[in-house]
């Protein structure tokens, strides 16, 4: 059956000819977003009524996040990047020597680099491998403080079950502490079951770089607080500094400077456009895409790195090759635009992509096979 784009290709910056589907890495960037980045330019060079024109964009983005994740505004804060908040929740635990943390030997940097970076830690990170929810939960232990884990693995494009590790860290009172990077705009998102939780906006949420939403669960967590703090985070201006300061009594807590405001422009109009759009739908429809490449896949005899199952991977498929630059670049000359990196080749769908495009792959997949070979 012909599946024909979700979304209106032509609401995006695609050249004629060109298939994209590196979704996983970046993507496309939607024609609206002039307008919202205009209006931005505008705002920032009206002065004081603009910066409070500004400032309503923030919680305007803070709404629209907290409706795709399911959390109330004030769970939901600005980062410039996951690990930019991933280590604002390091710095504010009191650690204690012999503590650890769990996570999967495949995680993606920005979640374990803030704890392996820190000189004389005194808690070891533990490593769960192979990759599963099953495996980080069996290196939980009475010492745990917290569990890390990616909803979506950036690696191979495997879906983990949240509920077991959130047992696990209730079991132990550590903290859960979740990136829904590669899920946030094509998978409904309930961040209720992490105490934190993170997102970059340059992938399905359509956004671009510069800004991260950060999410603090206040029923989990009510007396969180950063060890570090910038007049943004503050309760107010008052700069009398000998009665000490109070924070933020939300997730804004966050956001130590001024939120980049430009991206959050453009995050509010993405999310405009998603918002027209149910979450389950267009899951539906990208499994539906990478089902199909999968099939076609074993029909070239391509073995993934990505489970088959549905119900166990995301919007992406993986291919872990020794030649996986090669075949990037195959596809690349092929107008396939797809992503390279980590031994593995990526190819990963939205809702602008149709079968057309799985056409596309599997046939500069084919001839990218005869070159390679030859």
């Amino acid at each position: 059956m012909t599946v024909h784009p979700l979304f209106d290709p032509r609401d995006f910056r695609i050249p004629e000819g060109v298939s994209h589907v590196c979704a996983a890495g970046e993507t496309a960037f939607l024609r609206r977003h002039d307008e919202a980045y205009g209006r931005y330019v505008r705002d920032k060079s009206s002065g004081a009524r603009g910066r409070a024109a500004q400032e309503a964009q923030v919680e305007r983005a803070r709404q629209q996040v907290a409706a795709l994740w399911g959390m109330p505004a004030g769970d939901i804060g600005w980062v410039g990047c996951v690990a930019e908040g991933v280590s604002l929740v390091l710095e504010s635990i009191d650690w204690r020597p012999g503590d650890n943390i769990c996570a999967m030997a495949t995680e993606y940097p920005s979640l374990v680099a803030p704890f392996l970076a820190r000189r004389d830690a005194p808690y070891q990170v533990r490593f769960a491998d192979p990759a599963s929810a099953a495996g980080v939960a069996a290196r939980v232990d009475e010492r745990t403080r917290v569990i890390l884990v990616s909803y979506v693995s950036y690696l191979n494009g495997e879906r983990f079950e949240l509920g077991p590790l959130r047992r696990a860290a209730d079991a132990v009172g550590a903290l859960l502490i979740v990136d829904f990077t590669q899920a946030s705009g094509y998978l409904p998102i309930d961040a209720e079951v992490a105490d934190f939780a993170f997102s970059a906006s340059y992938k399905w949420m359509l956004g671009m770089t510069g800004v991260a939403t950060a999410c603090w669960n206040r029923r989990r967590q009510p007396d969180w607080a950063p060890a570090t703090a910038g007049w943004y985070s503050l309760a107010n201006d008052n700069t009398r500094f000998d009665a000490g300061i109070t924070l933020r009594g939300d997730a804004l807590r966050f956001t130590r400077g001024n939120p980049a405001h430009a991206s959050l422009y453009v995050l509010s109009s993405a999310l405009d456009y998603l918002a027209q759009f149910e979450a389950a739908a267009v899951q539906a429809h990208v499994q539906r895409l990478t089902t199909d490449l999968l099939g076609r896949l074993a029909a070239l005899g391509i073995e993934p790195s990505t489970p088959a199952d549905p119900a166990r991977h995301g919007a992406s498929v993986c291919i872990a090759r020794a030649d996986a630059r090669a075949l990037h670049e195959a596809l690349d000359r092929e107008q396939v635009l797809t992503w390279n990196g980590r031994g593995r080749l990526r190819i990963s769908f939205h809702g602008y992509n149709g079968t057309a495009d799985v056409d596309r792959v599997e046939a500069g997949l084919a001839k990218a096979l005869a070159e390679v070979a030859a």
